[in-house]
């Protein structure tokens, strides 16, 4: 699946989601009726390295990230002990390569807050990458719960 035809799948698959391009990334927020100034981040697709982000090495030719805020909770479940917060232009303390693709692991920067990250997701996990934006689309239908 491309980077493109995962974004037309996830704007076909969950409601209320607006798209928005910064920091070398297309980042998706729920935001019914555009009700908050931005809204509520839901997933990111990044394409390329940024001056603080290149643990993935998104600037081979046709690799992308998809980055899933799932939580805290959850990430541990996942992974075991949520890492610290990394220096600014730094990555996470644990043992991966951030630059595999089709391997599920801790956001290279943001496993901290929860999120967790696939490089270019194949078929082979389809349906992980599916879970993880339910549970990542619910957690946002709370939080925007809260805010109203």
């Amino acid at each position: 699946m491309t980077a493109k035809e995962l974004e037309n799948w996830i704007l076909t698959n969950y409601q209320d989601i607006i798209v928005t391009d910064a920091y070398r990334e297309r980042s998706f927020f729920y935001n019914p009726d555009n009700s908050l100034p931005k809204g509520i981040y839901f997933t990111t697709i990044k394409e390329s390295d940024g001056p603080n982000d290149k643990a993935s090495n998104l600037d081979r030719d046709g690799i992308y990230r998809l980055s899933i805020g799932i939580g805290k909770k959850y990430c541990q479940n996942l992974f075991g002990n949520i890492p610290k917060r990394p220096a600014k232009g730094g990555i996470i303390n644990y043992d991966f390569d951030f630059t595999e693709l089709d391997v599920l692991m801790p956001h290279p920067i943001y496993a901290w807050l929860g999120w967790v990250a696939i490089n270019n997701p194949t078929a082979n996990n389809t349906d992980t990458v599916k879970h993880l934006l339910d549970i990542s689309y619910q957690n946002v239908l709370l939080k925007f719960k809260k805010k109203k």
